[in-house]
């Protein structure tokens, strides 16, 4: 008697919604031009890139295991004359090797290079390909971005 109470109340709902879940995502990617796409997003989505707006100074194509990563970032923007800069470097698998952060970069109405009264410098002491994301958020919460790749020998 408990069984079947326990089957009803607990198991049989579970079935009736996968079977109706099933039967919906089929109808839906059924249709001409529909997709699942599972992950949605990588780091490269999610914000928005101006023209020409932003760019990484001063990087090389090739680095060594004991030469710093160093790198200027140059607005072209003037909206964009302060705000927080954000700089990171990804593995060649997408994984985060380093990142850094400088708040309340203002150079004032002129463009300018940044981070301002500070440098990036890393090391990346592992050989491989690389890329690097340079991302600056205004005060208004706009966002740019510009990235660029080298490798570490």
């Amino acid at each position: 008697m408990v069984s079947k109470r326990i089957f009803l109340v607990f198991v049989l709902p579970v079935i009736f919604s996968v079977v109706f879940g099933t039967a919906v995502m089929n109808d839906i990617l059924e249709k001409p031009g529909r997709e699942l796409n599972m992950w949605p997003m990588s780091f490269s989505e999610g914000f928005s890139t101006h023209k020409s707006s932003i760019e990484i100074i001063d990087l090389a194509k090739q680095y060594t295991t004991s030469t710093p990563v160093e790198i200027q970032i140059k607005i072209n923007d003037s909206s964009f004359d302060c705000g927080d800069l954000y700089v990171t470097i990804y593995s060649s698998t997408n994984d985060v090797v380093t990142q850094g952060g400088y708040f309340e970069q203002c150079f004032g109405e002129g463009m300018g290079t940044i981070p301002i009264n500070d440098n990036f410098s890393k090391i990346i002491d592992s050989p491989g390909s690389f890329e690097i994301v340079a991302e600056m958020v205004s005060k208004q919460l706009e966002t740019i971005s510009t990235r660029g790749t080298f490798t570490v020998k």
